[in-house]
């Protein structure tokens, strides 16, 4: 396929002819995905919960890695069928049921678009007015041309260009991440940071699931997007590792030198909560505000092309008649929308926006976590000729996981608390078990692990037996 030719798969099988590379390629992709500049401010948060930098460091390490191993868990989908995610998802939830998990996820993915590509303009806005002499809306405009052109470019064209534009943004921004702390290494204080006294375990709890949820869970329903152009013969092992490895380094630096940085100033500390990235730019010489500016972009465009491409796919495995690369530019345009009202319409949008995602992630929770345990049940690859059969083995809609899921939802639900939007308080009813909305578990969301263990156990004993009757169909 050539570089800048426009994708014509879509919801299809992979073609034996157009399998190839090896797993190291997936390093570029998940990098590029997760080299944002905000990973800095991550560190903040997590010091928000009130915990030490030595706690900070571990839950980035363990909420990191532990959520990009259901990514690499969910890639070998991919390479084993070489099919998208929410194709391969039917067979969990049958050819039609797949439709109600493609929603959400496609729900997630256009929310999360329009969220980053409104960060980078906001914060172009920001970090150009320090400089003075251009004028804010114009600074915003080229922020949001840069940051919309890209993601349509890499989104829409697809596979191939995702693949080259990631490795150029990986390589553009860890490179300038590391001037960044060449810069700004002596703000550092040492004693003040380990002079942080250590948090209760719920606190930690608290960080971990942040990371999980903040980092690398919402990826889970894109993984097999990017595998499934490997040879099935590669190393399963490598797959789950090189995804694991391209997708947490950079963040997990980030996230741990952001924690060094807060905890060595309040004053910066809260800045974060207020503007995540302009307020990183306070330590930084004027000279170096532009190239940190396009850093900060960048960084954020490398999300939005993944996600964008995998709404794109979400779409049309859902069953709607277009082409993969139309679905793109109507994501593309519904993303537009969202990015300029958010940018220049809204007074205070992103709070309730948020709890939104939040509320979606929970569902979102439950669905990785079965189709995590769907993959490692299964020991055969999926028919492809069954999972576009609604009267095939893999059936028409499973109501089991359907049922699981929302079940799971309800659990989840009830054991977090949801503060960005009044409309959301409905939520965190069970946590009166564990001590109420204001116990030291209150603001822990807990309830995310809870649907995690309940969908992965929950689909284990609800279906096991049934894929092997499955998988003896196939032999």
């Amino acid at each position: 396929m050539p570089a800048f030719e426009i994708e014509l798969n879509g919801p299809n099988v992979i073609d034996e002819s157009e399998r190839s590379g090896n797993p190291r390629s997936l390093f570029w992709p998940w990098a590029g995905a997760n080299v944002s500049l905000l990973a800095l401010s991550y560190g903040a948060f997590f010091l928000g919960f009130g915990i030490s930098f030595r706690q900070a460091t571990v839950a980035a390490f363990v909420g990191t890695i532990g959520s990009f191993l259901l990514v690499g868990i969910s890639s070998l989908a991919g390479k084993r069928s070489n099919a998208p995610t929410m194709v391969l998802s039917r067979a969990s939830f049958g050819v039609k049921g797949s439709r109600v998990p493609g929603a959400l996820s496609y729900l997630i993915f256009v929310g999360w678009e329009i969220v980053l590509v409104s960060l980078a303009t906001l914060a172009t806005g920001t970090i150009l007015a320090r400089i003075g002499g251009i004028d804010r809306n114009l600074s915003l405009l080229l922020g949001f041309t840069l940051a919309a052109a890209l993601t349509v470019i890499g989104g829409v064209l697809g596979f191939t260009v995702i693949m080259k534009l990631q490795k150029f943004l990986t390589i553009t921004i860890v490179v300038m991440t590391l001037f960044y702390i060449a810069l700004t290494i002596d703000n550092v204080s040492w004693s003040a940071v380990t002079a942080i006294p250590d948090g209760n375990f719920q606190s930690f709890v608290g960080a971990v699931i942040f990371a999980i949820t903040g980092i690398g869970l919402g990826w889970v329903n894109a993984a097999a997007d990017y595998s499934r152009y490997l040879p099935r013969s590669v190393s399963s092992k490598s797959v789950v590792g090189w995804t694991v490895f391209g997708a947490s380094t950079v963040p997990i630096i980030l996230v741990i030198y952001g924690a060094a940085l807060s905890g060595s100033s309040q004053r910066l500390n809260e800045a974060i909560s207020m503007d995540p990235i302009g307020a990183l730019t306070t330590l930084l010489p004027t000279w170096f505000l532009i190239p940190f500016a396009l850093a900060a972009i960048l960084g954020l465009v490398g999300g939005a092309i993944l996600n964008l491409y995998s709404s794109g796919l979400a779409l049309v495995s859902m069953g709607v008649p277009i082409k993969r690369y139309q679905a793109a530019i109507i994501d593309a345009i519904i993303m537009f929308g969202g990015a300029i009202y958010i940018v220049w319409v809204a007074d205070n949008f992103f709070y309730p926006f948020q709890g939104f995602l939040i509320t979606l992630g929970v569902p979102v929770a439950v669905w990785s976590s079965i189709f995590v345990a769907d993959v490692l049940i299964r020991k055969k690859a999926y028919s492809e000729r069954e999972l576009f059969d609604p009267g095939g083995i893999y059936g028409s809609v499973n109501k089991g996981s359907i049922t699981l899921m929302l079940c799971g939802s309800i659990l989840g639900w009830g054991f977090v608390t949801n503060t960005f939007a009044p409309w959301l308080e409905w939520q965190g009813y069970f946590l009166r078990l564990i001590g109420g909305k204001d116990g030291p578990w209150a603001y822990s969301n807990i309830g995310v692990i809870f649907a995690l263990v309940f969908g992965f156990f929950g689909h284990i004993f609800i279906s096991a037996r049934k894929i092997r009757a499955q998988e003896s169909l196939l032999s």
